[in-house]
């Protein structure tokens, strides 16, 4: 059996013509009715004539053609417009007169090349019906049908105002989409730098540091392992990456987080680069994004450390408490932008949007003496947990 729910959609895979139909065939219907006869549209002031072989003619211009109202607007209302004529002539005023309107609104609503055109020659088409209604001895006044065009003119404002709303949803939907499409490649970029640019930063000096180390085979063969090493671990988060960007991948991701810190300090120091590390406080159980945005801003503090400060003592103090998290990272000495491939600012703009996003804080500068110091302050987005005096002043040194 069909699904009830599914019945919407399957209406709208049907040709706007299909769906269009059965509107006429109603009103065709109903206009062929002898209960509904002579009570439709009635301009010009001619006498009623009875209902005959013509008439099922003029019902059927007025009606059939609404099937292609959406698909074909001109070519309906000139259609409606010719039965109109033949009803409102012949005298029958039938209700498939309120076709008219109806295709008139389509017109406007549909119709996207020669508006104006199309506009002037149904005008002309109304005024060639009123002289000939009032030839044929009709009663209706000129302000009668002057009304009557005012009613028409209301009509297709409607439907140009359909049409306009219409093509202003259009436009909002194809800027969110385009925003959509610009945050997401945004976020890919942002990925892909931080994935790759600590690993490859890494991956330069160790194989610089590796130039100087000829003499000594033991150290030599230790830091090219540790370029091996930092390579596989660059093409596994690289397939990771991927793996988040392909939509058939229904396996579970795990995403960095402060947890993972020590890990990512014990590469850097592999690097060759003398970092202290220090926690303070406990992680929260739910700090959700908190965590990874965290770790992000370590691992890129760090990555700069790598390009312009390498050798240099480096901190880094992570705090946790029931808020917040707050991250420090600074580098001691002074700092070089010739040491290891630039960069182009993306780290750190990267990550003050990424803490801006969370509410937080962040700042990144040079420092008086020497160095540079990047903080930032981090919303754990948790609820409040309770502490005891001693989980809350622990400290871990590294």
């Amino acid at each position: 059996m069909t699904d009830i729910r599914r019945i919407p959609d399957l209406w709208h895979r049907w040709d706007v013509t299909v769906r269009d139909l059965p509107f006429g065939l109603i009103l065709f219907l109903v206009s062929v009715s002898p209960a509904f006869h002579g009570s439709g549209t009635q301009i010009g002031g001619l006498p009623a004539r009875p209902f005959d072989d013509l008439t099922i003619v003029a019902v059927a211009l007025e009606c059939l053609p609404l099937a292609i109202r959406r698909r074909w607007p001109v070519l309906c209302m000139t259609l409606v417009s010719l039965g109109f004529a033949l009803d409102q002539l012949r005298g029958y005023h039938e209700i498939a007169g309120t076709a008219l309107a109806i295709a008139l609104m389509s017109v406007g609503a549909h119709s996207e090349r020669r508006r104006r055109v199309t506009a002037i020659v149904f005008s002309l088409g109304y005024v060639s019906l009123a002289v000939e209604l009032h030839r044929l001895g009709g009663t209706e006044k000129v302000d009668g049908f002057a009304l009557f065009y005012a009613a028409l003119v209301m009509v297709w404002r409607v439907g140009s105002w359909l049409r306009s709303t219409r093509a202003a949803e259009v436009e909002r939907r194809l800027r969110i989409a385009e925003a959509t499409r610009t945050a997401e490649r945004t976020r890919i970029a942002r990925e892909l730098h931080d994935v790759v640019t600590h690993h490859v930063t890494a991956m330069v000096v160790q194989a610089e540091a590796a130039r100087y180390l000829t003499a000594a085979p033991d150290r030599l063969d230790a830091t090219l392992t540790a370029v091996t090493d930092t390579g596989r671990r660059a093409i596994t988060d690289l397939r990771h990456l991927l793996d988040l960007l392909n939509p058939d991948h229904d396996t579970q991701i795990d995403t960095p987080s402060v947890g993972d810190l020590h890990t990512l300090i014990e590469q850097t120091r592999q690097a060759g680069q003398p970092v202290k590390f220090t926690e303070e406080g406990e992680r929260a159980e739910t700090a959700g994004s908190a965590e990874f945005v965290a770790y992000r801003v370590v691992q890129e503090a760090l990555t700069n450390a790598l390009k312009y400060a390498h050798g240099n003592h480096t901190t880094v103090r992570v705090h946790y408490d029931e808020e917040e998290i707050s991250v420090e990272v600074a580098t001691h000495g002074p700092t070089s932008r010739t040491a290891s491939p630039g960069g182009s600012g993306r780290g750190l703009t990267g990550l003050q949007e990424r803490v801006d996003a969370l509410g937080g804080h962040f700042t990144a500068h040079r420092q008086d003496g020497g160095g540079f110091l990047v903080r930032a302050r981090i919303p754990a987005g948790s609820p409040a947990r309770t502490h005891s005096s001693e989980c809350s002043s622990a400290t871990t040194t590294r």
